[in-house]
């Protein structure tokens, strides 16, 4: 067998869901609206959270951090999709794969981190309320976000690195509608055990120990709640709190799904439906979420156009 990986030069196809036409006009539409919504839903928390003052604080800074992600995470993958929905041909060159690529990792595994960071915060808030400024300090919350960012950087460039390397004999065709690694791997014409484990061994890093800090987390906060006896507070914690776990069910159910189970297991339709969900869909969720369920942030809004007007 031929295991030449070919000139990297060649443009890839992007097969999508191309075997559903009668679904492409209605996926085309729904993508578009979504991108729509996520760009003027994210842009605007991070526009609140800068312009008051009132919301100059620990959580309203990871959240802005973690809207500046879905807005870079989207706009890697949806613009390219639109335009292989819309126009004549499928094809993306392979240095646009390969940042495509690098880029959906990147900001994927960095966001898996800064969730978790988030509810590190939101433990602090709740149940060491006195002591919340000291803990919580401007610098720590500047390293905590330089470290997610250097987390997702540094798992990217390792499967950056290990998947372009396997030989795919000629083929040219990425069964998804994204250059996702899953989708890479299997165009290979070689079964990697390397990756296999690599890729794992990153999921319970990225992935599982985030998920399980955050489940302890809310399992204290959860404690901490039951003896608050002020009503208005204990709203407020539910609505702030609630908010972030309901982001983290979205991103890491679906993402774990994909990325925790063997890659043959998966199939291909319900493997793109999936992407699908955790690419597109949860970033648009995350401002609607954050937005409708917390009162400070409507404030905010509301005192910013009050300003303006």
């Amino acid at each position: 067998m031929d295991t030449n990986n070919g000139s990297s030069t060649t443009d890839f196809i992007l097969l999508g869901f191309s075997d559903r036409p009668q679904l492409e006009s209605i996926i085309s539409g729904v993508v578009f609206i979504f991108y729509i919504v996520t760009l003027v839903g994210n842009t605007t928390i991070i526009l609140v959270s800068y312009l008051d003052t009132q919301l100059h604080t620990p959580m309203y800074f990871f959240l802005s951090n973690l809207s500046f992600l879905d807005l870079c995470y989207t706009t890697s993958i949806i613009p390219q999709m639109l335009v292989n929905l819309w126009g004549p041909t499928r094809s993306i060159t392979y240095g646009g794969c390969v940042l495509q690529f690098f880029f959906a990792l990147d900001l994927g595994a960095t966001e898996c981190l800064l969730l978790a960071v988030m509810a590190y915060d939101r433990y602090a808030a709740v149940c060491q309320p006195l002591h919340y400024t000291v803990i919580m300090n401007p610098q720590l919350c500047q390293n905590m976000v330089l470290t997610t960012w250097l987390g997702g950087l540094g798992s990217a460039l390792i499967l950056c690195s290990l998947t372009l390397k396997l030989p795919r004999c000629g083929h040219r065709e990425v069964d998804n509608f994204f250059c996702e690694m899953p989708a890479l791997i299997k165009m290979s014409c070689v079964y990697s055990k390397v990756i296999e484990v690599i890729l794992f061994a990153l999921g319970v890093i990225f992935l599982l120990v985030p998920l399980s800090l955050i489940l302890i987390s809310y399992a204290v906060i959860t404690q901490a709640v039951v003896r608050i006896k002020s009503a208005a507070r204990w709203s407020k914690v539910l609505n702030t709190c609630g908010s972030h776990l309901t982001v983290v069910t979205l991103f890491y159910g679906t993402a774990i799904y994909m990325y925790m189970k063997p890659q043959n297991s998966t199939s291909q339709d319900e493997g793109k439906f999936f992407t699908l969900f955790y690419t597109i869909i949860t970033p648009t969720l995350n401002p609607l979420i954050y937005t409708l369920r917390n009162k400070d942030v409507k404030r905010a809004v509301k005192r910013i156009l009050c300003v303006e007007k």
